[in-house]
């Protein structure tokens, strides 16, 4: 294994071991992991500090009081339309005479942040959208907090191509589990990974059930608090099946070598089996702060940046195989993964169009995959890894963005038929 190239995330391989505090830059401030890491800064001054927030623009109020928090230096907003109402929320929470924070608007804000001069990049945005911001922090020489797994999923090559030895440091609980059980042996150790999902809300349920379940059921996740596309991913797996692409990118482990389990209780966040028959396993209590921590802070640890077990109560952990008659997503993700090139970007964008079209009622749940899947086949063979642009993917994601409404509108026409 000493030949094969050195994988994007390795704990052993430090890209900046700077001690001392660290100016952050926050992606996504105003959404789940944005929100959570913002918490963790303000419980640490002494090791973090916050220097520029960016976010989409739908909640210019929370934004502007995170700024007004964290006495950033820049605020950038995704929409141009809603600098005037950024403008009045900062006038707002700054007093008479404070000098309120520069703003950056427009589609490639984010990306401009990204590149800007700081210690380490959170990139929460979520959705293939992070891609851009993700290259520009690696092309900056950043090190990247990673939560946007888009990024790498539909850019892995061109990810690759820029990142240095552990620039990356994984923020997905399941990835920053495995880079911490990886941190107790080496590369030529490892026989498995082994990555744990909840199985959502439909665990157990057959095909015909699920498809009768509705928006209200597919938002009900029994074990994590997130956003509506992530939540229906996992409902669907989905969210599964690109995890596993990630670990393959971020740990250059082989596919056959990464396997899914399914643990209600979320408590095991992922495993390493080890050739010796070994297994390390990094479990917490469901809680975002902990990886977020690992992404800002390794190699040192935040003091209770988490919640840790009460060893003192009695507590279940279940593990139960894959359904994967039931739940496709796993297999199709493999396979596109396996093509590699433009194929996991056509994954994604199939899969953001279908879920946005079934949480507007307009798709049944079980047509979801069956969409993907479909214009997965039809795509084909993919454009070359080895020559992948950036255009590349932008023309594939809008061509399969298209093909999936088209789709979708014919599976939802023929449901009412």
């Amino acid at each position: 294994m000493s030949d094969r190239p050195a994988p994007l995330a390795d704990p052993h391989l430090l890209f900046d071991p700077a001690a001392g505090r660290r100016d952050i830059v926050i992606l996504g401030s105003t959404g789940s992991i944005g929100t959570q890491a913002i918490d963790l800064a303000l419980r640490n001054p002494d090791r973090f500090r916050v220097t520029a927030l960016s976010a989409a623009g739908g909640r210019v109020a929370l934004l502007a009081e995170q700024a007004r928090l964290l006495r950033v230096e820049k605020v950038a907003v995704a929409r141009e339309d809603v600098v005037p109402a950024l403008k009045e929320a900062l006038s707002a929470q700054y007093g008479p005479g404070e000098a309120l924070p520069e703003i950056l608007a427009g589609p490639d804000a984010a990306t401009e942040l990204a590149a800007s001069a700081c210690h380490t990049v959170l990139n929460g945005i979520t959705g293939s959208i992070g891609l851009a911001p993700t290259l520009a922090a690696l092309r900056a020489g950043r090190t990247l907090a990673l939560a946007n797994k888009e990024s790498l999923i539909v850019g892995g090559p061109l990810v690759k191509a820029l990142a240095q030895p552990g620039q990356i440091i994984p923020v997905d609980s399941e990835h920053a589990a495995l880079f911490q059980a990886l941190a107790a042996g080496t590369r030529a150790d490892v026989r498995k990974l082994v990555v744990t999902a909840s199985g959502g809300p439909f665990r157990g349920r057959t095909r015909a059930e699920l498809g009768r379940v509705t928006v209200e059921d597919a938002l009900a996740h029994p074990t994590w608090a997130m956003g509506p596309v992530i939540t229906v991913n996992s409902a669907t797996l989905v969210n599964k099946g690109l995890e596993v692409i990630e670990a393959h990118l971020l740990y250059d482990i082989p596919f056959e070598q990464i396997e899914v389990v399914v643990h209600p209780q979320s408590y095991v966040h992922s495993m390493v089996e080890f050739t010796d028959g070994s297994t390390l396993a990094q479990a917490t209590p469901p809680d975002m702060r902990g990886p977020i921590a690992i992404g800002l802070g390794w190699p040192q640890r935040i003091p209770d940046a988490a919640p840790a077990f009460d060893w003192t109560k009695a507590s279940t952990w279940e593990f139960f195989p894959l359904d994967t008659e039931a739940f496709p997503a796993v297999g199709i993700a493999r396979h596109v993964g396996g093509l590699g090139g433009t194929a996991p970007a056509v994954f994604n964008a199939a899969n953001e169009e279908c879920v946005e079209a079934f949480l507007a009622g307009r798709l049944p749940f079980t047509a979801i995959m069956d969409t993907v899947s479909a214009v997965v086949d039809e795509h084909g063979t993919p454009q070359s890894g080895t020559s992948l642009t950036v255009q590349d993917v932008l023309e594939a994601e809008a061509w399969a963005r298209a093909r999936a409404r088209e789709m979708a509108a014919r599976a939802a026409a023929e449901a009412r038929a």
